[in-house]
């Protein structure tokens, strides 16, 4: 039997968020995480958390904070949790409703097709500054700017975030 008129069942954050496990929803959808990610995952965003820190803490102007894995609630129908956030104003949830400044992905095998697509027209269309994609499988990262409304990719290691604020990132210890 064809199941012709089949549609899935779209959820809002309110389901989401009694979920159990690590999931996202995306336009309504749910996606559920896979199990926790390799060591090598683990250790490349913890090497890059260190370098935004290190970067943010020279810069005594700069109000900007890093989370990981931070639900960011971008409307009822659409939650990603990306595994590193810049965000430079202030919460006022336990979780960011509006865009952060830039965004880490660290490319998974299993992560890749939705972090090169799926997340990618999100942070662009939600004005995301910089995201960065960081593959620790090819050694390589790719920086992308949001430059007239689309990501371009640049070949920059020291981006200013706002004004006074820079990271500067070592892409090569990043990926040893």
């Amino acid at each position: 039997m064809l199941l012709t008129n089949f549609n899935p069942p779209r959820y809002t954050y309110n389901d989401y968020k009694n979920w159990k496990e690590d999931w996202e929803l995306i336009d309504g959808y749910p996606m559920q995480s896979q199990p926790s990610a390799i060591w090598k995952h683990s250790q490349t965003l913890s090497r890059c958390n260190f370098q935004v820190l290190q970067s943010l803490e020279k810069n005594k102007q700069c109000t900007c904070n890093t989370f990981i894995e931070l639900d960011w609630k971008i409307n009822d129908f659409t939650v990603v949790r990306p595994d590193l956030m810049i965000v430079c104003e202030d919460l006022q949830t336990d979780f960011l409703e509006f865009p952060p400044t830039l965004i880490v992905e660290v490319l998974s095998p299993s992560t890749t097709v939705r972090d090169r697509t799926i997340k990618y027209e999100i942070y662009q269309s939600q004005g995301v500054k910089f995201y960065i994609l960081l593959d620790y499988i090819k050694k390589t990262a790719e920086v992308f700017e949001l430059i007239n409304n689309r990501y371009q990719q640049i070949d920059e290691t020291s981006l200013e975030i706002e004004k006074y604020c820079f990271i500067d990132f070592d892409f090569d210890k990043l990926m040893k």
